[in-house]
């Protein structure tokens, strides 16, 4: 036989093995959405769990949630312990720089957020520059424990922040989410959110400066 005969022969084998592998492949569940969350605050009573949700091996490594807090020199100079430090002396000083979402009272999940001028970075940004002269809540960051992800977090801890920027009387909620080109996009890329999650929380886009990092706000009304 030729060796061309050989060479097709194998070409249809090896088919029929991915043909067979796929067909005995277990199909993984779609994971359920929670829905029995609780959110808090980040308080000095609170510190232990943001502790654990960003500790050793979690979350972005000596980021602390300071990247939009700092100049990029100022960054790079404390990353590690000193954003970490950085981030407590906020906190004990009655800063609430976010929220901690609790799933049967583990703290699985957190998300930044607060009046737009405590973010530096924003102000610099070509992109995320204000779009008038409102004065608004943001939010910055997420970060969700990853047996958790997929199943509705961002969008409950969006809807959250809502709530809590109510309470404290503020009208304009923005945010920075992603809307990536190519899907599925590395979690790492993400921590801004995705401009899915924030659809779903009723977020409207405002302003779009790049093709994948539209500015989407949630306008608060309240009834008379």
């Amino acid at each position: 036989m030729a060796e061309t005969g050989y060479f097709r022969i194998g070409i249809k084998i090896t088919r029929y093995v991915e043909k067979y592998r796929n067909a005995c492949r277990p199909t993984m569940p779609k994971m359920a959405n929670i829905t029995d969350l609780k959110f808090h605050s980040l308080t000095p009573e609170r510190w232990q769990d943001f502790e654990c949700l960003f500790g050793t091996r979690r979350a972005c490594g000596g980021c602390w949630c300071m990247w939009y807090r700092l100049r990029r020199s100022e960054y790079e100079a404390q990353k590690g312990e000193g954003n970490k430090h950085a981030m407590r002396t906020l906190v004990e000083s009655g800063k609430r720089p976010g929220i901690i979402a609790y799933h049967n009272d583990e703290a699985i999940a957190w998300c930044s957020f607060a009046s737009r001028d405590e973010f530096s970075v924003l102000s610099r940004s070509r992109v995320l520059k204000p779009v008038d002269a409102s004065p608004v809540w943001s939010i910055v960051c997420f970060f969700v424990t990853k047996s958790y992800r997929k199943r509705g977090v961002m969008t409950q801890l969006l809807e959250a922040v809502i709530g809590f920027v109510e309470s404290w009387g503020g009208k304009i909620v923005e945010g920075y989410p992603v809307e990536p080109k190519k899907s599925p996009m590395p979690d790492v890329f993400a921590y801004t959110g995705l401009v899915s999650a924030f659809r779903k929380a009723g977020f409207k886009e405002v302003a779009r400066r790049s093709d994948t990092r539209p500015i989407m706000r949630f306008y608060i009304t309240r009834a008379n």
